[in-house]
């Protein structure tokens, strides 16, 4: 019996797949129709396949992201996607019916996708713009980083041996990439650390070509600026690592 060859390909993909650990995921998008009225939304985000405790906490931790992003009535409880959109819908209409004559309808566009894996640790990295109102809209871009063989979300202490170490070493690099003299207050070319210290951001994870630490906008320097992104090769960072994070 001939086996099609599109069976063929789909079991060899299948197998690649679980030969190097990677996990399934799937594009769920979701997507509200621009209307009068109506703030223009979508959401493009993977979804873990695995029936696992690693597929629930990456599922959890994207949709508590989301609801995050998109809440703008606090005294309700939000525990779901649909009921941070209609929290969204609720935020611009209570100013629409401020100032019906001025408002700009609001938009909401985040995605996401696996940025980083291998067997020990999966990154994904969410986009995000949201226009509510003003000048301007604000981009933001947020990494997740996921321990695969505990199946737990990570905080960014714990991707190092010792964070203050590579703390130093991190303000070394970014010195070189700005043009900051070694010596100098880290503000002196016009960043804006708080107290004039240098501090890692809140946005730390993986890409192939490294480690990357990501100041979005307002983070360390005005909007005009825009996000201050420091791409660290992994040859360069590996002794600097939690013993469990390989390449």
């Amino acid at each position: 019996m001939k086996v099609p060859i599109s069976l063929v390909l789909c079991l060899l993909v299948f197998i690649g797949c679980k030969e190097d650990g990677k996990l399934f995921f799937e594009l769920e998008e979701i997507s509200e129709e621009a209307c009068e009225g109506c703030p223009n939304i979508y959401i493009g985000i993977p979804r873990s396949l695995e029936d696992s405790k690693l597929s629930e906490t990456i599922n959890t931790a994207l949709d508590e992201e989301l609801i995050y992003q998109l809440v703008f009535d606090e005294d309700i409880e939000v525990t779901t996607i649909s009921e941070a959109i209609q929290s969204f819908q609720n935020g611009y209409d209570e100013l629409r019916n401020l100032y019906p004559d001025e408002i700009t309808p609001w938009e909401a566009n985040i995605t996401g996708s696996v940025s980083y894996e291998n067997k020990d640790i999966l990154t994904i990295a969410l986009n995000s713009y949201l226009f509510t109102g003003g000048a301007h809209g604000y981009t933001t871009q947020r990494f997740l980083n996921f321990d695969k063989r505990k199946g737990g979300e990570m905080d960014n202490w714990e991707l190092f041996k010792d964070k203050d170490r590579f703390k130093q070493f991190a303000e070394t690099k970014f010195r070189i990439q700005e043009g900051i003299p070694q010596e100098s207050p880290i503000n002196t070319t016009g960043f804006m650390f708080e107290d004039d210290k240098f501090h890692l951001p809140e946005n730390i994870g993986f890409n192939e070509k490294g480690l990357v630490l990501l100041y979005n906008q307002y983070e360390v320097a005005s909007y005009a600026d825009g996000a201050i992104t420091l791409v660290l090769p992994f040859n360069e960072v590996k002794n600097y690592l939690a013993k469990h994070i390989v390449r």
